[in-house]
């Protein structure tokens, strides 16, 4: 079995996509892909570590199928879980609220008690406000697929290039 869950909610299939060149990044049988439509607590339960992917939709929520995942999470025992989180969002139609589903899910498991790792800099990014920026940085991989998706390719590798360690508890060379 894989040792990491990669779970997406998708409203477009973008998510997916994306949440498929993480995978491919990882390399092979490193990652087991889950649609959170159709996953439930105990495949939530079977990973040493959790990526969780979605985009924001409106003005700045979480997609419908990810708030009916939620009480999901209260099912797990985070306790030595480790997390890392991507999103994908609109910074020219959406400035002001650009990613913020990172942001309430950041917060979400923070209240659990787990801190997701993999922040990424607001660097090469246009926009007003985020929830998503904590501490000067985002708290997760963030994709514009719609304004600069020639991007996407080399922000999930060097993406994962930072997660992968941590998510696989291998220690980083120092």
């Amino acid at each position: 079995m894989a040792k990491i869950g990669l779970f997406y909610a998708t409203e477009s299939g973008t998510t997916k996509k994306v949440a498929k060149l993480i995978a491919k990044e990882f390399g092979e049988g490193e990652v087991t892909l889950h649609d959170v439509a159709k996953a439930s607590a105990d495949d939530l339960g079977k990973y040493e570590a959790i990526i969780l992917g979605m985009p924001t939709m409106g003005m700045g929520e979480l997609p419908e199928v990810l708030d009916t995942f939620l009480p999901n999470l209260d099912e797990v025992d985070w306790g030595s879980k480790r997390v890392a989180l991507f999103g994908l969002g609109n910074q020219e139609d959406y400035p002001d609220e650009f990613v913020d589903a990172i942001g309430i899910m950041y917060k979400k498991f923070k209240k659990k008690g787990v801190i997701p790792v993999g922040t990424w800099p607001t660097d090469g990014y246009t926009f007003t406000k985020s929830k998503a920026v904590i501490n000067g940085a985002f708290a997760g991989l963030v994709i514009d697929h719609d304004n600069q998706e020639d991007l996407t390719p080399q922000r999930v590798k060097d993406w994962v290039g930072t997660v992968k360690p941590v998510l696989l508890g291998i220690a980083a060379a120092a």
